[in-house]
């Protein structure tokens, strides 16, 4: 006894009941993830590299919420505590002896060791309080445009709130990373925005035309590749007089690490137009009479899109990791400028780290947003070419 289909057919063959239509593509359904758009099929690429999604909204969120540091921050930048010199982290607690009270800190006391003549400082377990949210602080510029002093949340009354301690001068290393994130985070958007302007220009003129113009641009690439890199930064960044102030200085050094990381990509730029510029698109393209420019930004251009964009999340925390060796090195930024690699030129002294390790902090922000980049760089080259798989 035969079975019924489940449109009811007794010889088990099925039968569409949608109205016909003499319009519709039988190849619709086969070719639908085929002719989707590039970026479709992009975004359905990286979403399966987990390490790169995590680490692009990641960034996603740092990037935004550099605006309002100064919303978030408990302190200031530069915000000193005299009599709370090297304080260690405070912890946030919620219980005191079994009861719920809400975010509270113990605040801090300090007692001298007469035998190693030593400031100790110690919680006071029996006072807990209350931290205070939406509170009046020192003054600052959200989004650097608008004036305001409240913040999230602040030090209760006559207590402190330094979540990662304080450093030798008294202030909060949690708000100075905060703040020092505004400059570190933008200087490799500033270098690499310089840096593709010029390796771009240089190399798509030097593949494109050839000859000459190719000649004279591959012996300025090799003249500045030869060049050792750490002592030239060290000698542009010592030029840099130091009576400018820091808003000049942060976009000299981004400027110098952006000038001397174009030969690079310059280089894979040429390479890439080399050989694109025999395609059949870039002869009829120049036979329709369109102008060099014309054919280097829509039809050569495009075609590297891929490796640009890679390219540039990769060489975002070269510039990151060269702003911070800069200031370490006391040639970048100066205080009162705040970034991550002014912060660690304090912690130069090995026998402070070892007896307040809490200063050497500044260098987790640093470790963590490189390899942001670096996976977010590694799931975005994978997923730019979406029909290698």
């Amino acid at each position: 006894m035969s079975q019924n289909s489940p449109d009811g057919r007794p010889d088990g063959r099925y039968v569409d009941d949608a109205p016909y239509d003499p319009q519709a593509s039988i190849r619709e359904l086969e070719r639908k993830d085929l002719d989707a758009p590039n970026w479709v099929l992009i975004w359905r690429k990286f979403k399966t590299h987990r390490l790169g999604l995590i680490s692009g909204i990641f960034l996603l969120f740092c990037y935004v919420m550099l605006p309002f540091v100064g919303f978030i921050a408990p302190y200031g930048p530069n915000e000193r505590d005299a009599e709370h010199l090297y304080s260690p982290p405070q912890s946030v607690n919620l219980f005191h002896e079994g009861e719920f009270i809400g975010p509270f800190i113990y605040p801090l006391t300090s007692e001298a060791d007469l035998e190693t003549f030593q400031w100790v400082v110690k919680p006071d377990y029996d006072n807990p309080q209350k931290i205070r949210f939406f509170c009046e602080g020192e003054p600052y510029r959200l989004a650097g445009l608008i004036e305001a002093d409240t913040r999230l949340f602040c030090a209760p009354e006559g207590a402190t709130l330094f979540l990662w301690g304080s450093d030798r001068l008294g202030r909060d290393i949690f708000s100075r990373i905060l703040f020092g994130a505004q400059l570190s985070l933008t200087v490799g958007l500033i270098g690499i925005t310089v840096s593709f302007v010029l390796g771009i220009f240089f190399g798509s003129v030097a593949g494109y035309f050839g000859g000459k113009i190719d000649w004279v641009i591959n012996r300025a690439i090799e003249i500045l590749r030869s060049l050792p890199e750490l002592p030239l930064w060290l000698a542009l960044s010592a030029a840099v007089p130091s009576t400018w102030s820091p808003v000049a200085v942060f976009f000299i050094i981004s400027i110098i690490l952006g000038i001397l990381d174009w030969p690079g990509l310059a280089r894979s730029v040429r390479a890439k137009f080399l050989s694109l510029r025999e395609e059949e698109y870039v002869r009829a393209a120049e036979m329709m009479g369109a102008s060099s420019g014309r054919v280097i930004r829509k039809h050569l251009l495009p075609n590297f899109m891929s490796h640009l964009i890679a390219s540039a999340t990769l060489s975002i925390p070269a510039m990151i990791l060269g702003e911070t060796a800069l200031s370490f090195l006391g040639l970048g930024l100066r205080a009162p400028a705040v970034s991550w690699g002014v912060m660690l030129n304090d912690a130069q002294n090995l026998a402070n780290i070892e007896i307040y390790p809490w200063t050497a902090i500044p260098m987790l922000p640093i470790i963590v947003v490189v390899l942001a980049f670096n996976f977010l760089g590694d799931g975005l080259r994978d997923s730019l070419d979406p029909y290698q798989q």
